[in-house]
């Protein structure tokens, strides 16, 4: 509930600050719970016309005062239709700040990167109030949008020539860089900042470590990455492919300049062709057709190479997943043949030796209410490939080359009772209610979590809290939780279940397993 309109600044109401822009007063929104909030606050350039496929640019100069009281628009994902909640120009970034916080607090900053799988802005209204009230107003929040699809990740020779790949991630890296050069005005500590994502927004933070070699340029000091997302990452001229058929639907492949004729359509003509399709040489549409690209810059080799050679930044790290991450994306296969023809549908490289591979750590399992033979079997396989096996790997990865006693992973198994009945168990990300309280989220699973399941709240954002305060979860954790354990060589986790919070190792099964997804990394480009 908003309270009033104020001229509402972090310190004082003649604060400064250069954001590309000269904005002398911040007009936010006086929350209830005594936070301030500010909406809509341009971090970019509209990313527009000769921009778009470009890296971002500091927006212009102004000067006056910043209505930052409404959300701004979110970018474009796939099968959207534009409108004022949806446009191109969507580089804007949200913040809120504790009522009493000044340009001295130092607040620790936590990030949030949007989850959407690469292909949409999935959680643009995410905020932070329930957990700055949680923490007695001893953090600050941001979230923020990022390009997304075709805007976010077109890759092709033209666009090496006469762009950037991996807009989207740079989009990121901007923000990043913003806040260090504007956080402490509302009163945030620069050198304090936890990035914190869900889904491809974990994917984005897995893949901000181990950007540039993992060159350390000082813009996060933590990390916390849920359910992390980790689709393959082909070179651009295996991508080739999509730029060629988004030209030749656009009637932009026989222009003397196909990328200058793509950016002079109008964004609701592209948006269009801004939609899922079939990898190369497949038949059916991929979940996730638009991804980042190993470009030989950002990334010198695929992710996994990289972790296992060491080269990211060595930051405390909180990283975990829920228990069924891939029963919601899960064919419902009723033989062997559909279970594999699914998953080289989501990884179009896998050669005949990797499916025998799958096929033997992944036999027929027993029949799930609702669900057909193989769905069990597929469903592991695909949770454990793009989910838990990169999350698992990455914290082996940080174990061996970073401090172990900075580190540690937890299995998310809350039972929501409408996932569980489908025979969905713990799925994907069904702990975002438990961190951001259930009003904060649209989440399915919230509305149990202001019933049966409303004890786990303060448990989990207290150990979050705790984590991005002070870059260790058991610091200020709950009097009821446990204490958590690093993760270390016997892989230990902390499995969060109702009234029953308890340490595990991962199982020999799922360890034999993530190896030889490690194993296959060269044909899931992961």
């Amino acid at each position: 509930m908003v309270h009033n309109w104020c001229n509402c600044v972090p310190n004082s109401a003649n604060t400064e600050f250069d954001a590309g822009a000269v904005l002398r007063t911040q007009k936010g929104n006086v929350l209830e719970s005594n936070i301030y909030e500010y909406l809509g606050i341009r971090y970019a350039k509209a990313p527009t016309g000769d921009l778009r496929w470009k890296a971002p640019q500091e927006p212009e100069s102004t000067t006056g005062t910043l209505k930052a009281q409404e959300y701004a628009p979110y970018c474009p994902g796939v099968n959207d239709g534009l409108s004022s909640r949806i446009d191109e120009d969507c580089l804007f970034a949200n913040i809120w700040t504790p009522a009493n916080a000044t340009s001295d607090s130092k607040l620790p900053v936590m990030v949030f990167f949007q989850s959407g799988g690469y292909i949409r802005n999935a959680s643009p209204y995410v905020n932070g109030t329930r957990l700055i009230s949680a923490s007695n107003n001893n953090i600050i929040f941001v979230n923020f949008n990022y390009r997304v699809g075709m805007f976010g990740f077109l890759a092709s020779k033209e666009v090496k020539e006469d762009g950037d790949f991996n807009a989207g991630l740079l989009d990121q890296r901007f923000l990043l860089s913003w806040i260090q050069k504007h956080i402490e005005v509302f009163g945030g500590d620069p050198e304090h900042v936890i990035l914190h994502g869900e889904s491809a927004g974990a994917g984005s933070v897995a893949l901000q470590l181990v950007a540039y070699g993992g060159k350390d340029e000082g813009l996060f000091a933590g990390a916390i990455a849920e359910s992390t997302f980790m689709p393959g990452l082909p070179s651009p001229d295996d991508l080739q492919y999509q730029f060629d058929r988004v030209a030749n639907a656009t009637d932009c492949a026989d222009a003397d300049d196909a990328l200058k004729c793509l950016r002079g359509i109008k964004s609701p003509d592209l948006q269009t062709h801004n939609e899922k399709a079939p990898f190369d040489g497949r038949t059916y549409r991929s979940y996730f057709y638009w991804a980042p690209t190993t470009d030989g810059d950002m990334f010198s080799d695929l992710p996994s190479k990289l972790y296992e050679k060491g080269e990211f930044v060595k930051v405390p790290l909180l990283s975990g997943s829920c228990t069924n991450e891939g029963s919601n994306y899960a064919v419902n296969a009723g033989s062997s043949a559909q279970f594999i023809r699914y998953m080289q549908n989501e990884y179009p490289y896998l050669t005949t030796d990797d499916t025998e591979t799958i096929l033997d750590l992944y036999p027929q399992e027993p029949k799930i209410a609702k669900h057909d033979t193989w769905f069990p079997s597929a469903s592991r396989a695909y949770g454990e490939a793009t989910f838990i096996c990169p999350t698992n790997n990455i914290l082996n990865a940080f174990a061996e080359h970073a401090d172990p006693k900075t580190l540690w992973s937890y299995r998310y198994n809350v039972a929501i009772e409408e996932f569980t009945n489908d025979g969905y168990g713990v799925p994907h990300v069904s702990n975002a209610p438990a961190v951001f309280g259930p009003d904060m989220t649209a989440a399915k699973a919230g509305p149990s979590y202001r019933t049966y399941n409303a004890p786990m709240v303060p448990i989990v954002q207290n150990y979050w809290i705790s984590f991005v305060r002070s870059f260790d979860p058991n610091t200020h954790r709950d009097e009821d939780a446990p204490r958590w354990e690093n993760w270390g060589d016997d892989q230990r986790r902390l499995v969060f279940e109702l009234n029953n919070n308890t340490m595990e190792s991962v199982n020999k099964g799922q360890r034999e397993r993530c190896e030889a997804w490690l194993d296959m990394s060269g044909s899931t480009k992961q």
